[in-house]
């Protein structure tokens, strides 16, 4: 039982490439690659041009136990609260400050510690109660829709979940589901004076023409 290996395994999505794997979990790709041939020639996942896919569920299952258990006991680290959730083998996209956090490639980040990390994830409706489960097998507090106090959660590192009926949009940035990019711009214009800094970046990085989205949203309701 390897922590990398479980790691792997893990996160695997159907049809998942060698390099979206290690960009999750925050390994290099020569590493990522070397136990994939080990994991595939054990049987325990496939590797075809269709990309990965997990064949050994039942060691799935114990890689899950093992990493829960691993986690459960110990301080969860920022660069890992990225990583669990990749391990619940559901979809989902960040959100709110984690939309910034992501498009930003980490350049901005607002009202967040080490002693007081929330995590903002748009889940599907009808998994919020696995969602739930999940996080309670690492230890970690959820809340819905809204961000608790500090003094009301365990540990540093929470989820605040926010359920979606109508699915789920994602685009994929440096291994992480995020929300569209002009869904997060929504998202920060509408508290403009806290998101300016992201706002500059994507700018810059995007070519967005920030201040003329600005204006157009404003015209169109008429103030």
């Amino acid at each position: 039982m390897d922590a990398t290996a479980a790691k792997i395994v893990l996160a695997i999505q159907r049809g998942d490439s060698i390099n979206r794997v290690a960009s999750k979990i925050g390994v290099s790709y020569s590493w990522v690659y070397d136990w994939v041939e080990r994991l595939a020639e054990a049987n325990i996942i496939s590797n075809e041009d269709s990309g990965l896919r997990v064949v050994d569920h039942e060691l799935r299952q114990q890689y899950a136990e093992m990493m829960a258990a691993l986690y459960s006991r110990e301080t969860i680290s920022q660069e890992d609260a990225y990583v669990i959730p990749h391990f619940a083998g559901m979809e989902f996209a960040y959100t709110e400050i984690d939309a910034a956090y992501v498009w930003t490639h980490g350049g901005y980040q607002i009202a967040r510690g080490h002693d007081d990390y929330p995590v903002f994830i748009e889940v599907h409706d009808r998994d919020i109660e696995r969602w739930i489960a999940f996080f309670e097998q690492f230890g970690v507090d959820t809340t819905i829709n809204e961000r608790p106090d500090a003094s009301a959660v365990d540990g540093n590192v929470h989820y605040v979940l926010f359920p979606q009926t109508n699915g789920i949009e994602v685009e994929w940035v440096d291994g992480n589901p995020v929300i569209p990019l002009d869904d997060a711009v929504d998202q920060m214009m509408a508290n403009r004076p806290a998101y300016e800094p992201a706002l500059e970046i994507i700018a810059d990085e995007y070519d967005r023409d920030i201040d003329a989205s600005h204006h157009e949203a404003t015209g169109v309701d008429g103030s």
